[in-house]
Order: structure tokens, then C-alpha cells, then sequence
């Protein structure tokens, strides 16, 4: 009986791993926009390499699916003073440089935190956080309704990012 063979430099080179994270509290209403927002990714049919992550508050336990993504997109409630509901963009690189004013993220443990730390464990994933500037964050599981027309504008520029096809 002949041992099969085995071939090589025939392995296939797996896409890139795909995170989308959304970040935030359900219980402060604006401040679980992040929520929402994957919360409606998640009911749509995406590529296999893409995984949507339901986050919360859960900081640093957020690290092994950060470090294991090649990409990262972060949905989370931004304070950086413009109006309830407008959206920011920038990648992580950009983070450092923005104005001391500029405030990401209101939990306690920020996923900035996290990200710093995937980085010194050399793990660091190309990060683009998609921010949105929240109008309440007081005690309630409803979205401000400039917050929540957003919505598919926030997903729309996902999906432009990552280029993807998707069926509703």
C-alpha cells in the first residue's frame, strides 16, 4: 500500500480575514449605534471571510478577534463635536493626529485601547473606525432619529470600503 502524496506549493492563499465590530452600550441610546449597525449587517448575506462581530462594552475582551483580523472596521459612537448623526471615517494611523477635542468612543475601556495593545502583541490589523456623533446618551435602547437615518449611510460606506456585493 503506497502512501498518498503530498503536493507542494499548491496551497491556496486564503483571503484576507474580515472583521466588522460594532462597539457600544444598547442600554445609553446612541452610544449602541455600533450595535445597530451590525446588528443590520448581520441579516445580510456576505462574503464567508467577512465575520460581523456584536461587541458591547466588552474592551479588552475584544482582543483575540482583533488580533486574528487582517482587517478591522469599527462602528462605534463618536464624540467629536459636529451635529447629532454626522459620520466620521479616518484609519487608525489618522487617530493619533486628530484634535485633542476629538473624543473616540465613551466606554470605559476604548477600542483604542485595544487596538494599541493588539499592536504591541505585533498583531495589528489595517483599522478603519466609522464613527457617529451621538445626540443622547442617556438611559434607553432607542436611537435619536438623526442618529438612526444614518444608518444605511453607515453601511453603505462599509460595503464601500470593502467592496462588496451583498443580497439583501
Amino acid at each position: 500500500m503506497e502512501a498518498p502524496s503530498i503536493k507542494k506549493g499548491g496551497e491556496k492563499k486564503l483571503p484576507p480575514k474580515i472583521v466588522i465590530l460594532g462597539v457600544g452600550n444598547l442600554l445609553l441610546s446612541d452610544e449602541g449605534v455600533g450595535i445597530h449597525v451590525v446588528n443590520e449587517l448581520m441579516k445580510m448575506s456576505l462574503p464567508p471571510e467577512i465575520s460581523v462581530v456584536e461587541g458591547g462594552t466588552d474592551g479588552f475582551g475584544l482582543l483575540n478577534i482583533i488580533t486574528e483580523a487582517d482587517r478591522l472596521i469599527v462602528i462605534d459612537a463618536v464624540k467629536g463635536g459636529s451635529s447629532p448623526g454626522a459620520i466620521y471615517r479616518f484609519d487608525l494611523g489618522e487617530v493619533r493626529n486628530c484634535p485633542s477635542g476629538f473624543k473616540t468612543s465613551v466606554h470605559q475601556i476604548g477600542i483604542l485601547e485595544v487596538l494599541e495593545l493588539s499592536k504591541l502583541m505585533g498583531k495589528k490589523p489595517q483599522t478603519t473606525v466609522i464613527g457617529i456623533e451621538p445626540k443622547s446618551l442617556e438611559m434607553g435602547m432607542e436611537l435619536s432619529p438623526e442618529v438612526r437615518s444614518k444608518i444605511p449611510r453607515v453601511i453603505e460606506l462599509i460595503l464601500d470600503i470593502l467592496k462588496v456585493d451583498t443580497k439583501h
